[in-house]
């Protein structure tokens, strides 16, 4: 089904009628954010108080962002913002690394939940293709963000909070639900990420199913590809320009956990190089099979877009502009065509549009 046509389809009429407003993850300003690209006309976001008087002109619904470093005070100051603004907050955590690292952990947890969260994401690992040169050091990886888990799971039991873990281009979906099966904690489950899978060659639906029933938070993003000499290139696009079926996968997902948050993740960037076609790439994939990548490179061709989304060459202000018309046009199509109530007040959106 092609984007358009998927955009096209109705969703369930719970998903409309709790009127949800589509959150945001921090990502999604990865040049503004901690003041790492900005200029006057779109000034640095220093902590999480700058980024929520930012998106509430949005009409975003809830941000997820990282709690550490942050103190009993800034926290209770991060709650009233929220409840005045009508927001939601989700915590991004970082899972303790040893037994030594659980008091760091719960620290972070109780402030954050001072602030009014109970939903946080984290995420083991990066690109796995890219991290690991052998089988072993991914089992290595493997099983330490496993004793990662065990030893976060009596602190979020004992905090009564839960805890998303995104698949985050490091598991296949079944190698994540095979561990969190393993788990078997309400605490402990998935932050889904509706993307992030193709580059390890899985059907994006499929990555949605499997980890449905773990749900605890998502990422919503479209992708765009390009084939390359060596495997393609893979980009976060504006919901609807891409190829995924996002209304059905947010069917999918809201049948799983109808309480879910859906929070966007449109990072303004230059494509992924998915090197799938050099030997190197497949070092942790021994027994993946070669339908998999001729699955993969059939949906590439079949999708090709013919421009892909690059950063690289714009000036400051080019590229701060690009980033948030980005997630204004996300924001809009989330309220006109996927189901969510309307995010983008329609002052700010002429306002933006002028941009």
């Amino acid at each position: 089904m092609t984007s358009a046509a998927a955009f096209a389809a109705v969703l369930p009429a719970s998903a409309v009628l709790r009127g949800k407003r589509m959150g945001i993850v921090i990502h999604s300003y990865g040049k503004r954010w901690k003041g790492k690209y900005s200029n006057l006309k779109y000034p640095p976001f220093e902590h999480a108080l700058d980024v929520l008087d930012h998106v509430r002109d949005l009409g975003v619904g809830a941000l997820q962002i990282p709690v550490n470093g942050w103190t009993s005070e800034f926290a209770g100051k991060v709650r009233a913002t929220c409840e005045s603004y009508r927001m939601q907050l989700e915590g991004s955590i970082t899972l303790p690394k040893n037994e030594n690292d659980v008091a760091r952990f719960e620290n972070e947890l109780r402030i954050a939940k001072e602030a009014g969260a109970t939903i946080f994401r984290s995420a083991t690992g990066g690109r796995r293709y890219e991290l690991f040169t052998t089988l072993e050091g991914f089992k290595h990886f493997k099983d330490g963000a496993f004793k990662s888990m065990q030893h976060a799971e009596p602190i979020a039991r004992r905090q009564r909070v839960r805890i998303g873990i995104e698949n985050h281009k490091d598991f296949h979906a079944a190698e994540l639900a095979e561990i969190l099966g393993r788990l078997s904690s309400p605490h402990i489950g998935a932050c889904v990420d509706t993307g992030n899978s193709i580059a390890l060659l899985e059907d994006p639906m499929q990555v949605v199913e499997t980890l449905a029933p773990y749900a605890v938070t998502t990422h919503i993003k479209d992708m765009a590809v390009q084939e390359t000499p060596t495997g393609f290139l893979l980009s976060e696009v504006p919901l609807g320009e891409g190829m995924l079926d996002l209304p059905r996968m947010i069917t999918v997902l809201d049948k799983a956990n109808p309480q879910i948050g859906y929070h966007l993740e449109m990072i303004t960037r230059d494509p992924l190089d998915i090197p799938c076609l050099k030997p190197g790439y497949w070092a942790t994939f021994p027994n993946k099979p070669g339908t998999e990548l001729a699955r993969t490179l059939m949906m590439v061709r079949a999708h090709k877009a013919e421009k892909l989304p690059k950063v690289t060459g714009l000036g400051l202000e080019d590229a701060l502009d690009f980033e948030e018309a980005n997630i204004v046009k996300c924001l809009r199509a989330a309220g006109e065509t996927l189901g969510f109530d309307p995010s983008l007040p329609e002052k700010t959106a002429q306002k933006k549009d002028e941009h």
